[in-house]
């Protein structure tokens, strides 16, 4: 039988950036895959991770920016891009701000991110 999710739940971060989850961990006790909204403010970003998860990011609108090993990849409205378990990568976003939807396998839980602090 199917199974509706009415509503996602917000995930708590700091500089501005709203997630709703609406498949995932926090929001349905799923943790095979996340599937999330994120909106960043303009000039949003975040510390470097190194999460334990793949992570699938589809960009609806703005610039998402991913720095990596090897420098900065630049995700424009309409693309999308990969991220490895395990590689140092850190998000932020262009001067119009971001929104995108990040999927996640497993799914995300602030302990496996791996934030730097």
């Amino acid at each position: 039988m199917p199974e509706l999710y009415a509503a996602p739940a917000r995930i708590p971060v700091p500089g501005g950036k709203i997630i709703e989850e609406h498949i995932g961990a926090a929001s349905t006790a799923e943790h095979r895959v996340s599937v999330a909204h994120m909106t960043a403010p303009a000039g949003w970003s975040e510390p470097f991770q190194a999460p334990e998860f793949d992570e699938f990011t589809i960009v609806l609108s703005g610039t998402v920016l991913i720095d990596h090993d090897a420098g900065q990849l630049a995700v424009e409205a309409g693309q999308a891009v990969k991220t490895a378990a395990g590689e140092r990568i850190r998000y932020s976003c262009g001067p119009d701000g971001a929104s995108y939807i990040a999927v996640c396998l497993p799914a995300f839980t602030p302990e496996t991110v791996n934030r730097d602090v």
